[in-house]
Parts: C-alpha cells; structure tokens; sequence
C-alpha cells in the first residue's frame, strides 16, 4: 500500500482550503507592537504630568545620575519618579498581558485532526478528518476589536497611573521642601530662644526681672526645642515618603533638595473652561468611555453568537477495504434547544446599561471635582500673597519698631523677647500658606488632567 499517496489524498481537499482560510486569517491578524504600547502612555502622560517621561519597566539606574547630582526641583523629582517607581513599573509590565490578549484575538484556534480504525466481517473501515473553528473565525474582526478597545483602555489606566504617580510626586516634593525650610528657620528662633533663656536668667540673679517673667521666657525657650524636634522629625518623614515615591535606596537616598519654596507667581490662573478641559483630558472621563464603547462592542457580539456557539466545519474523510473512498464535508452545530440565549443577551445589556451610568457618574464627579480643586487654589493663593504681602511685613514693622525702641530704652527685654515668639508664629503661617498653594495647584493639574481627587498620604 502506497502510505505517502494515501496521506496527500487525505488532506489534498484541505490544502485547497488553505490559501483561503490564510487570507482571511492574515486580514484580522495582529500581531505586537515595538514597544507594547509605551510610547502611547508616554504621550499621554507628557501632556499631563508637566514633564516628560521616560517611561520604562526596565533599569533606570544610569539615567539617575545626572539629575541626582544637582538640587532636585519639582520637574527633576516628576521624572525621576516616573522611569524610577517600582509601582508605575509593574502597571507598565501589565500592558503586555492586555497586547497579548489583543494579539491572541486575532489567531484561529488550531485546527483538529481526527483518525479512527475498525474491523468487522466485510473488512476494516478507516475515517478521517480535519476541522475548523468557523465560527471563531467569522467572529475574529469584532473580537480583535474588542479586544484592542481594551488594549487602549489599559494605556489609559497606566497614563492615569503615571499621572497620578507625577501629582503625587510633586505633593510630596513641596511638602518636603516646606519641612525643610520650617525646620531650618525653627533652628534659627531656638538659637535666639536660647538667647533670650540666657538672658532672663542673667536679668533675674541681677534683680531686675521677676521670677514671672524668666518662666515665661524659659517657657518660649522650651517649646522652641520641642518645635524644632517635631520639624526634624517632620522634615524627615517628608524626606522619606518623596524617596519612596521616587523609587531611591542606598546613596540614591543622599539626593539634595533646595532650602526654599518657590516664590509665588505674580498673579493667579483664571479658570476658564476649566471643565471642558476636564471632560476632554481627564483619563478616568475618557476610560469610562471606552468601557461603555467595549460593552457595546460585546453586546453587539452577544447578539451574533446569541443563537450559534459552536460552529465547526471540517473535510471527512472515509474509507473501507471492500469499498471505494468516500470523501465530504462535515458541520457541527449546537442546537438552542435549552438555552436561546436570552440570559447571556439580558446580561449583556444591563452590564452596557451599567456602563453608561458609570460614565455619567464620572461626567458628573469631575466637574465638580475641578470647581472645588480651582476654589482651594484660588484660596491658597490668596492667602500665601496675603501673608507675603500683609502679615510678614507687618510683622517686620513691627519687631523694627520694637527694637528701636529698645535700643532708646523705651520697651523692656520682655517686650522684644514676646515680639520674637509672635514672628515665630507669623513665619511659620507664611511657610504652610505658600506650601498649600504649591499642593493646591498639583491638585487642580491633577483634577483637570488626570484621574481625579488625589490619594493624600
């Protein structure tokens, strides 16, 4: 028996199903991208995070240096954070599981190959066959559809992380800066508390100061120890949680940060459209979307496959040893006989149903997210120029003015020792006010750019 002359004729009408059946698997084919979707969330992220990002899931060790070895400003701390976080990391190595799943998509199942042998009284009969997914295949336009809906959507997902990630970033780069500032100027009023405690104590063995007046100054001298220790520690946890959110250990942790908060700008942003902006380039808004789109695309599935699940077609193949081959075509079909579809169809629309109600909750949360964000900004604002311009050089007039008159003897040491713990105070309110208007303004970036009320740590 000629075995290879057998095989061929087996599959010969196979092979002359092939050159069809690769074109249309070559037409909805995917296959993945250079860069599984990195450049997409990179230029999603530069437009909103005020920096630019190189984003990456691998080692950004190298490119650390350089921006390390100088003051790090809120920019420099952005980038770092977003090629250095391990967390934005794992979210990016997550986009390849969703191409693969768009890839996949695209793919036929493998064929399936069947043979069966049986003896009986009139000989050996031998059957044969090869089968497709068809249905699968008349089906893998709209699934490779829905599936790259979804692939998008997880570009948006890790953008929106990304963004979150800057925001958060620059909230913590100003609070930091902020401690390290209030901590400094705390070591600067002990040193004069400590002063004004030496001479009460001076002042008392000479007589000339009740024993009321040296505690309240050793009071002052005191709390100013106490104050400076939770601004150490203050400074420090700020430190730690900006190195956590940049992603540094070891020498890294050595990074410098400038002693100062920026000054304010000259004036404050109008709002604008603030909301449109919102709705046109916050993430969560646009990720609602597609969701709703990808639910409709799978309803719109669930219709076609409502009443035919599986659909295979397939080349038989029989022979005998007492009979000609026989040779033909066979289709297997599941008959709706118990279940029409109808639940999964049901379902299928109230998930889509879910989705827009989702979407306009979304729609809804962020204009009014933006319109409290821009109120706390324009606040802040307010209040860090009132302080620059009103309380702080009212109270330098004022402690001039105190010691002009001490030096013509006309106010008492006490007077100028209680001026200096009000200045403190004045200082201190300065620092937070203008801090609060760095942080205000992340929020508001982050409430018409990203994915809405930021996670405050």
């Amino acid at each position: 028996m000629n075995t290879r002359g057998t095989e061929m004729a087996i599959f010969r009408p196979f092979l002359r199903l092939t050159p069809l059946a690769a074109a249309l698997l070559l037409a909805g084919c995917t296959s993945f991208s250079p860069d599984g979707g990195l450049g997409d969330v990179a230029a999603l992220t530069d437009a909103r995070s005020g920096a630019p990002a190189a984003l990456s899931p691998g080692n950004s060790e190298d490119r650390l240096a350089p921006l390390l070895a100088q003051p790090l400003d809120a920019d420099s701390a952005v980038r770092i954070a977003l090629m250095n976080n391990p967390g934005l990391k794992a979210s990016l190595a997550a986009l390849g599981a969703s191409e693969a799943d768009l890839v996949q998509s695209g793919r036929l199942r493998n064929p399936g190959l069947s043979f069966g042998r049986s003896h009986g009284s009139e000989g050996h009969e031998i059957d044969r066959g090869v089968s497709f997914d068809l249905a699968g295949l008349l089906t893998m336009p709209m699934r490779v559809n829905i599936e790259r809906g979804r692939f998008e959507q997880a570009k948006l997902q890790a953008a929106g992380s990304a963004v979150q990630l800057a925001s958060d970033t620059r909230r913590a780069y100003f609070t930091a800066v902020a401690a390290v500032q209030t901590e400094q100027f705390m070591q600067r009023a002990l040193v004069s508390a400590e002063a004004g405690a030496e001479l009460a104590s001076r002042l008392r063995q000479a007589g000339n100061w009740s024993r009321l007046d040296q505690a309240r100054q050793q009071v002052f001298y005191a709390d100013a120890v106490s104050d400076l220790a939770r601004a150490r520690h203050q400074a420090t946890a700020a430190r730690e949680r900006l190195t956590r959110l940049l992603g540094l250990w070891g020498r890294q942790t050595a990074f410098t940060l400038p002693d100062r908060l920026p000054d304010l700008p000259a004036k404050a942003e109008e709002p604008g459209n603030i909301e449109a902006q919102a709705m046109e380039q916050r993430l969560d808004v646009q990720m609602s979307k597609r969701d709703a789109q990808a639910t409709a695309s799978a309803l719109g599935l669930s219709k076609v496959t409502r009443f035919v699940n599986v659909l295979d077609v397939g080349y038989t193949n029989k022979s005998t040893s007492t009979a000609p081959r026989e040779n033909g075509y066979e289709v297997s079909l599941e008959l709706p006989l118990f279940d029409w579809g109808t639940a999964r169809h049901a379902r299928a629309q109230a998930v889509y149903e879910q989705a827009l109600q989702r979407t306009a909750g979304t729609a809804i949360n962020a204009r009014s997210e933006v319109r409290e964000a821009y109120s706390s900004y324009r606040t802040a604002y307010d209040l860090a120029r009132h302080y620059r311009d009103e309380v702080v050089p009212l109270r330098k007039t004022i402690s001039h003015e105190v010691l002009l008159r001490y030096n013509g003897m006309l106010a008492s040491v006490f007077e100028l020792l209680s001026d200096a713990r009000e200045q403190v105070a004045s200082v201190n309110g300065a620092i937070e006010t203008q801090r609060d208007f760095w942080i205000a303004q992340t929020e508001l970036q982050s409430a018409i750019n990203g994915s809405g009320a930021a996670n405050k740590e």
